[in-house]
């Protein structure tokens, strides 16, 4: 199977026995929940709090703060372009996963899962499933104005 999955992957490491694979995505899922929540809402703050947001992105992305997810849709959220990259219906759905094998292995709820779901849930339910993940922006902003 490795030289067919080489064909679509450029990285391919064996995790564990059956069912790890899945567990590994569900791991990148909620840290992308997770990151999502943090820049939108570090955004919106700044935003609303009157910053030159262009300057404020190019000076966090290179520090302890940047990442992939600020650095690619810091600057098209803020000129409210969110032309999917990862839709958010699709990211609800795999955190909805993340919910239910969360649940299979515990009674307690983990908090970025729960929260991400119920703002995703309402976006969804504006008509902004399609767009990329960075729409939850939206909410912040609205949060802060």
């Amino acid at each position: 199977a490795r030289n067919t999955l080489g064909s679509i992957a450029s990285k391919i490491i064996h995790i564990g026995s059956t069912g790890s694979g899945q567990a590994t995505k569900a791991v990148n899922q909620i840290m992308a929940a997770g990151i999502n929540q943090a820049v939108t809402e570090a955004l919106a703050f700044g935003q609303a709090m009157g910053l030159p947001m262009d300057k404020v992105i190019d000076v966090i992305s290179t520090g302890a703060a940047g990442c992939w997810f600020l650095e690619h849709r810091g600057k098209t959220m803020l000129a409210g372009n969110y032309e999917p990259g990862f839709k958010l219906a699709l990211h609800y759905k795999d955190l909805l996963i993340c919910q239910s094998m969360t649940n299979s292995i515990s009674d307690n709820d983990l908090p970025i899962i729960e929260m991400t779901l119920l703002h995703y849930r309402r976006l969804i339910d504006e008509g902004f499933g399609d767009e990329d993940i960075s729409t939850l922006f939206r909410l912040k902003q609205e949060k802060l104005s």
